[in-house]
């Protein structure tokens, strides 16, 4: 577990467990989705309807070997998460969340400088990638900002997969986007 200070009270981080599940799933699902996401900037509320991470795929991330969940709280209070894990030997970072109306406070950007220290130190990892839909620009511009680059390549979207979210329009994509920590 390591700190960093923010506000009047250390940021700290831990890995999730099976028992965080219930608070991770809305968590994540107001930072994206419903009418409670649209008080932050990460909203996902005019593109996706439905579930932003199912119960079952999470237990799954937060079981598996080199992938954890990282939680950042300030005072017991659950503020972010993230998910990193190792796919073949580079970082993956995914199902990044800060409560909404801390959106912008710079918890954001200290969850994932903590998780680029995780990727790197603790599992010796060089490369953090991960997807972020396309049309997200003003999101895409917040990781270029931090150092990732886009790779050009593009994912199709699981647009038939509900426990990911429900398309409201059809031309939803991932881009790759990576950093060399």
């Amino acid at each position: 577990m390591s700190t960093i200070a923010s506000h009047s009270e250390a940021l700290s981080y831990r890995a999730a467990t099976e028992a965080d599940i219930e608070a991770l799933v809305p968590l994540v699902t107001s930072a994206y989705r419903g009418e409670a996401s649209r008080q932050g900037w990460t909203t996902e509320a005019d593109i996706l309807d439905g579930n932003r991470i199912d119960p079952e795929v999470l237990r799954g991330d937060i079981l598996r070997p080199r992938s954890q969940v990282l939680i950042a709280e300030r005072g017991g209070d659950m503020l972010a998460c993230a998910h990193v894990c190792d796919e073949e030997g580079v970082g993956y970072f995914g199902m990044f969340a800060v409560k909404p109306t801390l959106q912008g406070s710079g918890v954001g950007r200290a969850v994932l400088a903590e998780a680029e220290r995780l990727a790197r130190e603790e599992w010796g990892l060089s490369i953090m990638r991960m997807t972020v839909i396309d049309l997200r620009e003003e999101l895409i511009a917040w990781y270029e900002r931090r150092g990732y680059r886009r790779t050009g390549i593009k994912k199709p979207f699981p647009a038939t997969d509900p426990r990911f979210g429900l398309p409201k329009r059809d031309d939803l994509r991932f881009e790759v986007l990576e950093k060399t920590l």
